[in-house]
């Protein structure tokens, strides 16, 4: 049996990890530098571009 996994899915655990023991040093600045990189790549790039366009408008018209 064999096994795929992508480049973003052992990114985005390690970034994850890194994350949870607080231990987002240099090593984890560049783990989660390339899983950005790498998610920007894929088909949920769209939908990341449009998720935070609208939370920054929602907090923008907060003030208003």
């Amino acid at each position: 049996m064999t096994v795929t996994l992508s480049a973003v899915v052992l990114l985005g655990v390690g970034v994850a990890a890194a994350l949870k023991f607080k231990s987002l040093s240099l090593g984890g600045l560049v783990l989660a530098g390339l899983f950005g990189f790498y998610l920007a790549s894929t088909d949920a790039a769209d939908s990341i571009n449009q998720f935070t366009a609208a939370v920054s408008n929602a907090l923008g018209s907060i003030g208003n």
